[in-house]
């Protein structure tokens, strides 16, 4: 009399790769993917601080009255005219970037510090 061959439940390590082989490839395909939004977004927020960091020199410059070609106002002069972040601070390059301001009337009057990367440059169209 044959007695049954019981065999364990469980995966075989031919299984187990091949599930490992399919994570191991879909997370080659999605991390690119997430650097890149991160990156993308980065530069986005970062072209949204520069935009509002022009208005409030151009509103600074009307109330003023500086003519074109004037001296950049300081951060302290253009605070009033801009939406602070929670630190009561003009907003800063979500990259680590730094703002330059321009004399008035230059375009582009506000740029980052990272607009010179070929990578993701930072560049604030004056329109």
């Amino acid at each position: 009399m044959k007695t049954p061959v019981q065999r364990n439940p469980g995966f075989t390590l031919v299984e187990i790769m091949i599930v490992v082989a399919i994570i191991g490839l879909l997370a080659a395909i999605a991390i690119p993917n997430f650097i890149r939004s991160r990156a993308s977004s980065q530069q986005n927020a970062c072209i949204n601080n520069l935009r509002q960091v022009t208005a409030a020199v151009d509103q600074w410059a009307l109330e003023t009255g500086q003519p074109a070609g004037a001296a950049p106002p300081a951060n302290v002069d253009i605070t009033p005219y801009i939406v602070l972040n929670a630190n009561g601070s003009i907003p800063k390059c979500p990259s680590g970037g730094t703002y330059t301001i321009n004399n008035i009337g230059s375009p582009p009057q506000v740029s980052c510090s990272l607009s010179t990367l070929s990578l993701m440059p930072h560049v604030y169209v004056y329109q």
